[in-house]
C-alpha cells in the first residue's frame, strides 16, 4: 500500500548534494510525489518541531533548519516511513549504517542532513505543514 513522508534536506542544499540524496531515494523504487524548494520561517520550524519544545535542543533544530533553503518532498511506496528511515540512517551520524544518508552525508547530530516522518500520522501532519501553506 502506499504512504507518504515529507522530507527536509537542511544543509545539504549548500553543499550541493541535493540530488545525491534524491538519487538515494529514488534508487530505492520509491516515487517522489512532490517537492519543492523552500525556506522555513521560524514559526513554521517551530510549528513542525512542536513535539521537541521543551527539549534542549529545539532552538537548535530550529535555527538550523532556517538557516538555508530546504527542499521538502513527498514520497510514496509500499512501507515507505520506516524505509526511508532505513535509507536515512541512525539520527546520530556516528551511529548511522555505512551506506546511510546520515553515514555518508552528515556532519554532527544536529546537522544530520535529512528528517523523516516517524509514524504515517506525523507524516500527514508534516505533509500539510510543508504542502499546504
Amino acid at each position: 500500500r502506499d504512504s507518504s513522508t515529507s522530507r527536509g534536506l537542511g544543509d545539504v542544499y549548500k553543499r550541493q548534494i541535493v540530488g545525491q540524496v534524491i538519487d538515494r531515494v529514488e534508487q530505492e523504487g520509491f516515487k517522489i510525489s512532490k517537492m519543492k524548494m523552500m525556506t522555513i520561517s521560524s514559526e513554521l520550524a517551530e510549528e513542525h518541531y512542536g513535539e521537541h519544545k521543551d527539549k534542549p535542543f529545539f532552538q537548535d533544530l530550529v535555527s538550523f533548519i532556517t538557516s538555508g533553503p530546504v527542499v521538502a518532498m513527498e514520497v510514496e511506496g509500499e512501507d515507505v516511513v520506516s524505509e526511508v528511515r532505513r535509507i536515512m540512517g541512525a539520527t546520530n551520524p556516528s551511529d548511522a549504517d555505512p551506506g546511510t544518508i546520515r553515514a555518508d552525508f552528515a556532519t554532527k547530530l544536529e546537522e544530520n542532513v535529512v528528517h523523516g516522518s516517524d509514524s504515517e500520522e506525523s507524516a500527514e501532519r508534516e505533509l500539510g505543514l510543508f504542502f499546504n501553506n
